[in-house]
């Protein structure tokens, strides 16, 4: 139903993929299309043998990234229309040989934000008018951004693109209620971390706030 186009940018010399899951529909209904900007944080890409993008994979265990491209997938497809961007910027903008560098760390102790810092990196390098340019070239003005990043908000917004709305991306693990014994694992570390260190906009569920 949808349509996978390469998108060519002035001044870009890599390409950027983006799926459309609907027709245009004119202006009058841009403010309803789901917008999701995936940025290889810790994606998996399937390549063909001449590079083009065939498929994402379920991501890294370590975060919720492929979970969240995932929902935003089945969000649009739902919702009959929408566009999802990915933005190659592995490892929050700071390449895949650090990432594994500090993925170690993390295995050490540090959480996402201070094995960047550690690595001589801001918590997150990535930028975002690459999709300011292809939501433009859209003619989509007015948005409803799938997102828990404020600064992806805010970035998007600098770029002349209007959030009419934010739509939370709700972990799985995070919409039930956890008992008493639950256990903290890897991935609620990270995602509480993102809450309290990123401004990431999230309820950290009671029984991880001790």
């Amino acid at each position: 139903d949808g349509k996978l186009m390469k998108w060519n940018l002035r001044n870009n010399s890599t390409p950027e993929e983006i799926i459309i899951q609907s027709d245009e529909e004119g202006d009058e209904v841009i403010e309803k299309f789901f917008i999701n900007v995936a940025c290889g944080e810790n994606h998996c890409l399937a390549l063909t043998r001449d590079g083009e993008v065939f498929s994402w994979g379920s991501g890294s265990v370590r975060c919720d990234c492929g979970e969240q491209l995932k929902e935003a997938m089945e969000l649009i497809r739902s919702e009959g229309r929408g566009v999802v961007i990915y933005l190659r910027q592995e490892g929050r903008g700071i390449g895949l040989a650090d990432k594994l560098r500090a993925y170690n760390l993390q295995d050490l102790g540090y959480d996402t934000v201070s094995a960047n810092v550690f690595l001589h990196h801001p918590p997150d390098l990535r930028t975002y008018d690459i999709a300011n340019q292809i939501l433009a070239d859209l003619r989509l003005s007015n948005i409803r951004l799938l997102t828990n990043n404020p600064d992806k908000i805010e970035q998007v917004e600098n770029g002349g693109i209007k959030v009419v709305e934010r739509v939370p991306m709700v972990p799985l693990a995070w919409k039930v209620n956890h008992d008493s014994n639950h256990i903290i694992n890897e991935l609620d570390q990270y995602l509480k971390v993102k809450v309290e260190r990123m401004r990431h906009l999230l309820n950290v569920p009671e029984t991880l706030l001790n």
